[in-house]
């Protein structure tokens, strides 16, 4: 995982977290008593005068696509064109909208990250492109398509996203699945 400043998480909310219920996240992590998190941050003049206090929230979310991919730098059998189920795992925080309560709704994540669905991905310098895209359109990717390197590019989209429609989500950790026990996970701390 990509982590700044060396805390967890966990670590840099000791003290100012509150448990919000049910308890939110993948089944993993339910059993290990995380869940979704409340956090206090500073409050505007206007919300200390009536005695409020501002709160972010994060949000999880799967998502499953499927699409091949090949990774044509890498030595091994994975250099050739292959599919896989992949589960994408994203975790947003943000303040939710005053009217309707929500941060993102969970279907604009889904449709975000099912752009991917039922697509071939390659590095654009890959020469297949070429040839695929006679028949097909193909998501290129600027490297390979590592499970690390779309964990990037799917947090790059769902912040764009978060950025477009005005909300002021984003995402703090996310992990891409391309079996049930292989993944590329990164946090993003301190935005």
């Amino acid at each position: 995982m990509v982590t700044s400043k060396g805390k967890s998480p966990r670590e840099k909310q000791q003290g100012k977290a509150l448990m919000v219920t049910p308890k939110g996240g993948s089944p993993r992590e339910r059993q290990q008593g995380e869940g979704l998190m409340a956090t206090s941050k500073g409050r505007s003049p206007r919300e200390k005068q009536r005695g409020e206090a501002t709160m972010e929230t994060t949000i999880y979310k799967e998502v499953f696509f499927d699409a091949s991919h090949r990774l044509l730098h890498y030595e091994g059998k994975c250099r050739n064109l292959h599919g896989h189920r992949w589960r994408v795992e994203v975790w947003l925080r943000g303040e939710p909208d005053s009217e309707t309560g929500i941060l993102v709704d969970f279907n604009v994540i889904k449709e975000v990250i099912e752009r991917f669905d039922h697509q071939v991905i390659l590095n654009r310098e890959d020469p297949m492109v070429g040839c695929l895209e006679q028949f097909q359109p193909v998501v290129t990717t600027v490297g390979d398509p590592s499970s690390e390197l779309l964990a990037g590019e799917i947090r790059r989209l769902l912040d764009a996203e978060c950025h477009l429609t005005g909300t002021g989500a984003r995402v703090t950790r996310i992990r891409v699945w391309e079996s049930d026990t292989c993944c590329a996970g990164q946090v993003y701390e301190d935005q």
